[in-house]
């Protein structure tokens, strides 16, 4: 019998998400599920063949926000549709759930969260897409949590996202969440930098921690799904075999895809049961003190947070400037130039995948040479040419 290659057989044991806003690769790689957030977003409106998308969701809302509202009020009012419009796309090709963000600069405001997640399935469900398809993304603070748990007893289910800890992801168990996107190799980065080693297979940080969140819920009867997120490479994933869901970028589908070999279940609920863990019951002050004894969890969770505002704040320069050219003004040159610059910390050239901190999926299709960095010619030429930075004297 011919040898199968590793998405087929972790098909078998894992459901597969496609972390991408690209329809066309989900259209490519046929997921269950697709997930997405502003930079992703921003990396797909940029694409020529869904510039429609853009611009009709720009046109409708100016058209609804008013001859008095200023462009930046027509920007927020169209990023939320935006999303649901991208969401909409998605879920004409998946089966099952695509997952869309609340805006990041709220995940400390479990209200505004409540209030920005029930708007975002209003959108959906007037669309004629009914929300147990939906899974609204929020950043696991001890806030975003509680929002979510409020949000889960109305029947709109959450995907809490930036999860680097153990004390996260039990406090989102028992608050009753759907589904946890524990970061593989935002954890792996962090060990890296912090003891100048790199780490392989097993051995990899951020393997042990989904691992490790993994065997807690199986042991202890919880219904909360791990999805584990953020990859590095496909020995994460290998070592992931067998967790309840895995979302993964266009290139490691692809390199799963291209791959045939044994592939070895690694993750088991019946195992799971057996093993000595102890319980720990969950409320703030626990939260909080655990949070601040792991300090790569509150470092990676800050720094998370930051990144998708910034990569929501440069999706809202990107609305502007397509606003701008659909009315028929200049384009925003200075905006477009501070589209690189707001990246690149240093000023040194590039943007480093710590200055990125925003969706690895599109670091990655940025990075053309692999490198590690983003030059001003690799964002213009990924992101368009309204992005092309390099020339702006």
């Amino acid at each position: 019998m011919a040898e199968r290659n590793l998405l087929e057989q972790l098909r078998e044991m894992t459901v597969v998400v496609a972390d991408t806003g690209d329809i066309q690769a989900i259209e490519k790689f046929t997921p269950r599920d697709a997930t997405t957030n502003p930079s992703l977003i921003t990396a797909a409106a940029q694409m020529p063949e869904y510039q429609e998308i853009v611009d009709e969701t720009l046109k409708k809302a100016k058209q609804d926000a008013g001859s008095g509202a200023s462009d930046q009020d027509i920007v927020t009012l169209a990023f939320d549709r935006l999303a649901v419009a991208f969401g909409l796309k998605i879920l004409e090709i998946v089966p099952k759930r695509v997952s869309t963000e609340v805006d990041a600069r709220l995940s400390y405001d479990t209200e505004a969260t409540i209030n920005k997640a029930r708007s975002l399935i209003a959108q959906y469900e007037t669309a004629g897409v009914d929300r147990e398809r939906v899974l609204i993304k929020i950043a696991a603070t001890w806030e975003g949590i509680k929002a979510a748990e409020v949000l889960e007893k109305e029947g709109i289910h959450c995907n809490l996202t930036l999860l680097f800890g153990l004390h996260q992801a039990i406090a989102c168990a028992e608050a009753g969440i759907t589904l946890i996107s524990p970061f593989v190799g935002r954890i792996l980065d962090w060990y890296k930098k912090d003891t100048g080693r790199d780490y392989v297979g097993a051995e990899d940080p951020g393997v042990q921690s989904v691992t490790r969140i993994y065997n807690y819920y199986k042991k202890f009867g919880y219904t909360t799904e791990v999805m584990g997120a953020s990859f590095r490479n496909v020995g994460e994933i290998i070592e992931l075999a067998g967790c309840d869901l895995l979302t993964i970028s266009p290139a490691l589908l692809g390199e799963l895809q291209s791959t045939v070999g044994e592939l070895d279940r690694k993750l088991d609920p019946a195992a799971a049961t057996t093993m000595e863990i102890e319980k720990i019951s969950m409320d703030k002050e626990t939260f909080d003190q655990m949070h601040v004894a792991d300090r790569m969890a509150s470092e990676k969770l800050d720094e998370g947070i930051k990144g998708f505002t910034k990569a929501l704040e440069t999706l809202e320069v990107l609305l502007a400037s397509r606003l701008s050219r659909l009315e028929g003004s200049d384009t925003l040159l200075h905006a477009t130039e501070d589209m690189f610059h707001v990246y690149d910390l240093d000023g040194d050239g590039f943007i480093t995948r710590e200055e990125w901190l925003g969706s690895d999926a599109v670091f990655d299709a940025l990075d053309m040479n692999k490198d590690g960095k983003i030059t001003p010619e690799e964002m213009g030429a990924g992101l368009g040419a309204v992005l092309k930075v390099a020339q702006v004297s």
